[in-house]
């Protein structure tokens, strides 16, 4: 199991960062950008690990994923979409949307249906947990700003 886990926390490092130097993240930045998404994937993980829906999951890791981006944007006075868009790759159903077009393709359109479906209810939910940490980090901000004298 630890191996699993070794080569999950690897391969999603790395991946995130790889996108962010497809996405033109500066240079100083790809440690964080591979960090964020090696969080979330493996928050991921361990949610599934602990049979929470898949849905429900990515909710979690795509909140964390942003709320670590937020701390990143401030911290290194970079633009939060440069860590939270490679770290929210792992997340994204890209082989559940293969499959329910490969289904397409195959007259198969009961499992197209399925695993179309379900790419779109996760890619709700890495939207619903970007606008989760959104307005959480907005209300931070305002009992921030209330408490100053």
């Amino acid at each position: 199991m630890f191996m699993i886990y070794l080569q999950q926390t690897i391969t999603s490092f790395i991946a995130s960062a790889a996108f962010g130097m497809i996405f033109n993240a500066p240079r100083k930045a790809l440690m964080q950008c591979g960090f964020a998404g090696m969080v979330g994937w493996m928050l991921y993980i361990w949610l599934q690990d602990m049979e929470v829906k898949a849905v429900t999951a990515t909710v979690v890791a795509a909140f964390w994923v942003t709320m670590i981006s937020y701390v990143f944007a401030k911290k290194y006075k970079t633009p939060i979409i440069v860590f939270s868009v490679s770290g929210i790759i792992p997340l994204v159903p890209g082989g559940l949307a293969y499959n329910a077009l490969r289904y397409v393709a195959q007259d198969q359109y009961d499992l197209a249906v399925q695993f179309g479906a379900r790419a779109f209810m996760i890619s709700g939910a890495i939207a619903a947990g970007l606008v989760l940490a959104e307005v959480t980090n907005q209300v931070i901000k305002k009992v921030a700003s209330a408490r100053r004298p």
